[in-house]
């Protein structure tokens, strides 16, 4: 049986914890933090869970369940 390949760009986007949750780093971050709010910008820095359709294309993609 050959062995299973992953897409390497999911890979560095997204991170499967333990129990199987599908975990990203939220966008539009990095620069030009003067105009979003301070509400917004934190929010951002935490990590967002995946779910439903979306979460189970990312783990057929990674080859996780």
């Amino acid at each position: 049986m050959p062995k299973k390949k992953i897409k390497k760009s999911v890979s560095r986007r997204f991170k499967v914890t333990r129990t199987g949750k599908v975990l990203f780093s939220h966008q539009y971050k990095g620069h030009l933090k003067l105009k979003k709010s301070r509400s917004r910008v934190r929010r951002q820095k935490e990590t967002g869970v995946l779910k439903g359709t979306f979460a189970k294309k990312i783990n057929r993609l990674l080859g996780t369940r």
